[in-house]
This record gives C-alpha cells, structure tokens and sequence, in this order.
C-alpha cells in the first residue's frame, strides 16, 4: 500500500499538473485567440485550422483528434515512454479547449478594441509558459510535438530542440497561406514562441539557474579563502600561465547560482578592484549543492544484468 506522504505528494503533483493546464489552456482560449494570434507546436497548429475554417472547426477538436492518433502512434513506436502524467496532462487539455471557449466572460477582447497585440502576444506567452512550466516541473507533458520529436530522435540522429524548431518555424510560416492573415501576425506569432522559450526556462530553472565564474587576480589566494569562509561558495584553483609575461599564477574557478553572483563579484571587487572577473552561463550543475544526477547504472549479479535507477 501507498505511504500516505507519498499519496500527498502525488496529489500535490495533479493539483498542480491541473493549475498548470488551466493556465496553458486559457492563455490560448482567453488571450491568444480571441485576439487572432497564434504560435508553434500542435496548439498552434489547431489554431490556425480553427481561422482557416472561421471557427466552423473550433481548435479543440483538431487538437484532441491529433493528441489520440499521436499517443497510439507514440505507444506502438516507444513502448512505455509515455507516463500516466503525460495521459493525464494531454486528456485534460484537450478537454479543457474544448469546454472553456464555452466560457465568454473567460474571453478577454481588450486587446483587440485597442489594438494592443504585441501586449496580448507577451502575456499570453507569460501564461504558456507559466501553465507549461508547472506542468514540466511536476514530471508532466502536453504530448504535441513532444511525441513527434521523441518518434524522430528514436529512429533518426536529429536532436529534439531542432525537431521543435523546425516544426515551429513551418507552422508559424503556414499562417501567410490564411487569406485574412499578414506577416505581422506572423512576426506576432514568432514574438509569443520566442517569449514562451524565455519564459518556460525561467519558469523551470528559476533559482536553479547556475553561473561560472572565472577569476584573474595577483591576490586569488586572499580572494579564494573568502569566498571559501564568508561566501560559502567552494573554489578550485586552476594553474595558469600568463603568455605575455609568462608568470605563473593561479586563476580561481567559482561556481554559484545565478541570484548569487553579484555577491560574489562584489565580493571580489572589494579585495581586488583590477580583478578580471568572468562570467558563463553553466547549463546544468551536479553535485553538491546543486542538482542530483538521474540516471541509472548496471549492476551485475548471478551473470544477470540488471538496470537499476538512482
């Protein structure tokens, strides 16, 4: 039987899972289409079926015949690779587009009566991303181009984030063939796909956000213990020769979350102000005070080889 902290914690995960596909859901049905934008992926493509038809066929529809034929394509190709929250996820959604364009007071037609589409296009990308995120977060997915991206990556060496792109860019681009739609909605289309990839990082990496800093000083040993003992932030110390004057030295290795950094430079600038401080975006860190690795290794025993999950 479940734990009842475990029954907690994965109620907690749907309880999310659904905030986050109501937001998804009603930034198109509230914001996107009532003020005739779009954008990529699946949704995206429903919608443009939806003003190709002038709502004879309303997005839902498309959408949730398209999510089914890709599940049972997604199952006969990847075997278990989908997770009960990703059904989830894709079941609700697709019935949320089709009951809450139900809902008129939902609808928001400001942006429209005033002619603000560029504000529409930036908040209905802030709520995507936001909705979309929560859901991620929660081991969730909205399936759409996912599951054609994960097909592809199965049986061809094309990576996922190109898969995205492509098929982004042709649904967006495909708007110029919709008699009533110009290369502004187009350029609207592309703002509010652009805005949701900010936003949907921001969203799932957050405080995680991490930053490399490297460190050129005559003084990185004084700089290097007070980072170790009033920052709280480890240090390596890297051999380094300096090819104009060829004078070895040290150059300090510094990795710290992003809200972080400030501190930490401010802190160097105080020990040595002609410091040479720079600064990288570090993609993931694991290890101590960062993330955990997730992933799995073989054990073997009895001549069987057995996968086993951290």
């Amino acid at each position: 039987p479940m734990k009842p902290s475990n029954f907690l914690a994965v109620l907690w995960d749907y309880f999310l899972m659904t905030v986050g596909s109501v937001i998804f859901c009603m930034a198109w049905t509230s914001i996107i289409i009532p003020t005739g934008l779009t954008s990529g992926g699946l949704t995206g493509l429903c919608t443009i079926i939806e003003y190709a038809t002038n709502g004879v066929v309303p997005m839902g529809i498309p959408y949730w015949i398209m999510n089914i034929g890709l599940l049972v394509i997604g199952f006969l190709s990847l075997g278990r690779a989908f997770g009960i929250k990703t059904i989830y996820v894709i079941v609700l959604t697709s019935v949320l587009f089709n009951v809450l364009p139900e809902f008129e007071s939902l609808k928001y037609y400001g942006f429209v009566e005033n002619d603000e589409k560029l504000l529409a296009a930036l908040i209905g990308a802030a709520m995507e991303a936001i909705g979309l995120g929560l859901v991620l977060l929660r081991g969730g997915s909205s399936g759409g181009t996912d599951i054609i991206a994960m097909i592809i990556n199965k049986y061809w060496p094309v990576s996922p984030g190109k898969v995205y792109i492509y098929t982004d860019i042709f649904i967006i681009a495909s708007l110029m063939f919709i008699p009533d739609k110009t290369l502004i909605d187009v350029v609207y289309a592309y703002i509010i796909m652009l805005g949701f990839s900010y936003g949907i990082d921001l969203v799932l990496l957050g405080n995680k956000s991490s930053v490399q800093i490297l460190v050129f000083s005559s003084k990185y040993e004084l700089i290097a213990d007070h980072i170790i003992n009033d920052v709280h932030r480890g240090v390596t110390a890297l051999q380094s020769v300096g090819w104009y004057s060829q004078k070895e030295s040290k150059v300090l290795l510094i990795v710290s979350r992003k809200y972080q950094m400030n501190e930490v430079i401010r802190e160097i600038k105080s020990i040595d102000p002609k410091a040479f401080v720079s600064v990288s975006s570090a993609m993931s860190v694991y290890g101590e005070g960062f993330e955990d690795v997730k992933t799995g290794f073989k054990k073997v025993q009895k001549n069987k080889v057995e996968e086993v999950e951290l």
